[in-house]
């Protein structure tokens, strides 16, 4: 088990644990724990909460990736960030920029109608 940049938020278990284990050594880490603790100590909101930070990966088993995708999409309010890029939990107010996504999905694929199961989901789902 492996805890958050924050030393004291959600932790990172099994497969995905072992292989970044290393990683959470480096001086980058380091560094971004120190900022990290920083920004709250100076009452800064970070999200998601630290008890999220891993979802994606601690709900998604390694042996079954093909591709990972990093993303970055910036979340406006409380409860929409939860560990997964590009992605709210049911019941909470669609960000614009995942609504862009969204229209872009539209736009490209036709039969795309699964706005309120795929990217707006509560695990991730592999198809």
């Amino acid at each position: 088990m492996i805890t958050g940049p924050d030393n004291k938020s959600g932790s990172l278990t099994g497969k995905w644990a072992e292989l970044l284990a290393d990683q959470f050594e480096l001086p980058y880490m380091h560094s971004l724990r120190s900022f990290l603790a920083e920004q709250k100590q100076e009452g800064k909101i970070i999200y998601p909460p630290g008890t999220s930070i891993f979802n994606a990966l601690n709900h998604t088993d390694f042996n079954n990736v093909k591709v990972v995708i990093i993303g970055q999409d910036p979340y406006h309010g409380p409860n929409q960030a939860h560990g997964f890029c590009f992605s709210v939990q049911a019941g909470v107010k669609i960000p614009p920029s995942l609504r862009n996504i969204y229209k872009e999905l539209k736009g490209e694929f036709v039969n795309f109608d699964k706005e309120g199961e795929y990217l707006k989901c509560k695990y991730p789902i592999q198809e």
